[in-house]
Parts: structure tokens; sequence; C-alpha cells
């Protein structure tokens, strides 16, 4: 049995509670995109942003980083333009079966809940404008990065755009330094496999 975070460190309820409970809410055969905009509220942006993001930190079947992808591109977008929260209906529509949904929420929550007993609003210039504006520029190309077939190439853009997120939802410019440090070393990875194979490629054509 979970034990459940009341609140979040900023006061209000704690996104492990929101998940959760919509999780158990036996009214509801399916949890669509949509309403997680709706029971999140002003918070959706961050929030959704590491929802789509953090699954990818966790071992997942092949391809869930391409479905995940296209609605995380799209709020990192908004976060970078500094708009409200806004998917397409193609987005926001899809779904899931609550079953499959709370099976995901219960892999999430543990994890959430050690986060949000760390997580406190300081150095909050870091996670407010314009410095948001910058960590959803950031955190849009770790989010095409995240789609892209690059072995070992998911789980530290996928860590650090849930540390930023995470860091601008509770203004914890701690988490964001997090983030960026993640998001560097996830660069220096991904940069050195993409060489890798590029090199391999041209020996292959080469030997011809």
């Amino acid at each position: 049995m979970l034990k459940l975070t009341q609140n979040k460190p900023s006061g209000g309820p704690a996104l492990s509670r929101i998940l959760w409970e919509l999780s158990q809410d036996a009214q509801r055969e399916r949890i669509a995109i949509s309403d997680l905009l709706l029971a999140l509220g002003d918070r959706a942006t961050g929030a959704l942003i590491f929802i789509f993001a953090f699954p990818n930190v966790l071992p997942t079947p092949p391809g869930t980083s391409s479905i995940l992808g296209a609605p995380l591109i799209f709020l990192a977008a908004q976060l970078m333009l500094g708009r409200a929260p806004w998917l397409p209906a193609f987005v926001a529509n899809r779904s899931m079966a609550r079953a499959d949904f709370s099976i995901l929420v219960k892999r999430i929550v543990p994890w959430l809940q050690r986060a949000e007993s760390l997580l406190r609003p300081r150095w909050s210039s870091l996670a407010l404008p314009p410095m948001e504006h910058l960590i959803g520029f950031l955190s849009l190309l770790l989010a095409v990065l995240l789609v892209l077939p690059i072995p070992l190439g998911n789980v530290l853009p996928a860590l650090a755009i849930s540390l930023l997120a995470l860091g601008v939802l509770e203004r914890d410019g701690v988490w964001v330094l997090a983030g960026l440090a993640v998001a560097a070393a996830g660069g220096t990875l991904i940069y050195g496999v993409l060489f890798a194979m590029v090199k391999a490629s041209l020996y292959f054509l080469t030997q011809l």
C-alpha cells in the first residue's frame, strides 16, 4: 500500500496524489491525455512533461519513446514560448485503459514521492522566466533526441527532462541545475554514439 504525499512542497495536492487518485477512479474505463490536462490545471505543462518523459527512464517496451515523444515535443515547445498547456485533439484524445494507466502510475509514484520529499522552492530565479523559456527550449531539443532510434540514447535525455520539469514545477533551482548537468552528460553520450555509428558506417562503405 502506497503512502501518498498529501501536499506538494509549495502547497496544494502533490502530483503523486493526483495521479494515484485518477488511476483509482473506478468510474473511468479509460484515461485520456485530456483528463490529465483537466486534473492538473495550471500545473499541467511541467507535470505532463514529467509524466511523458519519466517512463523512458525505466525499462519499457521498444517504441515507447516514439509514442510518448509527440506530446512531449508539443509541451516543451509551449514551455519555451510561455504558452498555456494545449495539445491538438489527435494527441489530447489519446487514451489508455485505466488498468494500464494504474500499472504505469504504480511504477512512477514511488520515484515521484522520493522526489517530492526533496523538492522545495529555492534558487527560484533558475526556474522562472526567462530561464523557464530556456528550459523549455532545451527540453524540446532533448525530446527530439528522445524519439530518435539511437542506441542507449533515451535514458539520459528522459532523466534530464524529468529533473528540469520537476524543477520548474516546484520552482526548485537545484533540480534545474541537476537537470542541466544530466542534459550535458546525455548530449555528450549521444554525440559519442552518433560519431561511432557514422565512423562504423564509413568503414563499412570503404570495405565494399
